[in-house]
């Protein structure tokens, strides 16, 4: 039976990305190395493990790429207000609402990893309940 199901992204730079998610988004670090970082908010869980550690199997060992992070918040307008009052944080999609029932916009942490920040609003257009 599973008990446990989390990412764990390869970085090159571990305490870096574990800071985006501990300052952005309120994850507190449970676990710290300098070669691996477990984040956690809520039941949720996170973890960073250094790209080149001896644990990661022989040609494997790459930065996470390609991979689209989602972020579920009750006010993404005040999320991206926040995430970006300072200008450092790099919007790779601006804020917008769409017809499948999102009001998102997606940042870029480091490393390259996309995060989607996500509020669920109702379905429009042609995802919208047929009455």
């Amino acid at each position: 039976m599973i008990t446990s199901s989390y990412p764990v992204l390869m970085s090159t730079d571990v305490a870096a990305s574990a800071r985006f998610f501990t300052e952005r988004f309120g994850f507190e670090t449970v676990f710290e190395a300098d070669w691996y970082v477990s984040l956690r908010q809520g039941t949720w869980e996170l973890a960073f493990v250094a790209a080149d550690h001896p644990t990661i199997p022989h040609g494997f060992g790459t930065a996470a790429t390609g991979v689209l992070l989602n972020i579920e918040v009750d006010q993404v307008d005040d999320a991206y207000a926040r995430l970006t009052a300072g200008g450092d944080v790099r919007v790779a999609l601006e804020l917008r609402s769409e017809d499948f029932g999102q009001r998102h916009f997606i940042v870029v942490a480091p490393g390259g990893v996309l995060v989607d920040v996500i509020e669920p609003i109702p379905f429009t257009g042609e995802f919208a309940a047929d009455d």
